[in-house]
């Protein structure tokens, strides 16, 4: 399997990184439109979307320990390396902490969790009334909510400083940066 070199990243580096990217992105647009608009039908494919993004997510994970980091550009300084390297620990770490405090949440909450209508954790009815859900553990659903709003917002900082480095690296800088990660 090909690994990152100083000029190119791998294959996998780039697959893995525009896959959870865009998925993410379209996750967390979706969460903040269903929670902002209570539209509750979207809820079983946001949390099966989820459970992928964070199995994918470990894989990621798996590579970067196998892997390495993608090494810096000789030309960036080192307040860019720091402040990279913490925004993709942050990456890293959100990328992980939004999907797993979210099934969490769900299963908490009785809920349940399905992966695409196959039942990964089953849900608690009330039992007197069988179309609500009784959580199975109030206070820890209520943390993994707090969990997920948290790390829905680092997040989404670590994204927005993440794009304007690589676009700052491209547009004003001109290096390979951006180049590196399209392939090019």
């Amino acid at each position: 399997m090909e690994l990152d070199s100083s000029d190119k990243l791998s294959h996998t580096t780039r697959g893995l990184h525009w896959l959870i990217a865009l998925t993410i992105i379209a996750l967390w647009g979706v969460g903040w439109y269903m929670a902002t608009n209570k539209v509750y039908p979207l809820y079983s494919w946001h949390k099966s979307f989820g459970i992928l993004v964070v199995l994918f997510a470990v894989v990621r994970v798996g590579w970067r320990i196998k892997n390495g980091w993608p090494s810096a550009l000789p030309s960036h300084q080192q307040w860019e390396r720091a402040l990279s390297k913490l925004v993709h620990w942050l990456l890293i770490i959100s990328t992980l902490l939004m999907p797993l405090s979210g099934m969490l949440m769900s299963a908490m909450g009785g809920h349940g969790l399905q992966l695409f209508g196959l039942e990964l954790f089953p849900h608690n009815p009330m039992p007197d009334n069988p179309q609500r859900n009784m959580p199975i553990n109030k206070e820890l659903a209520e943390l993994f909510h707090s969990v997920h709003g948290i790390a829905a917002k680092v997040l989404l900082v670590s994204l927005v400083l993440h794009v304007a480095g690589a676009l700052k690296h491209h547009v004003i800088d001109k290096d390979r940066t951006l180049k590196r990660m399209l392939g090019r």
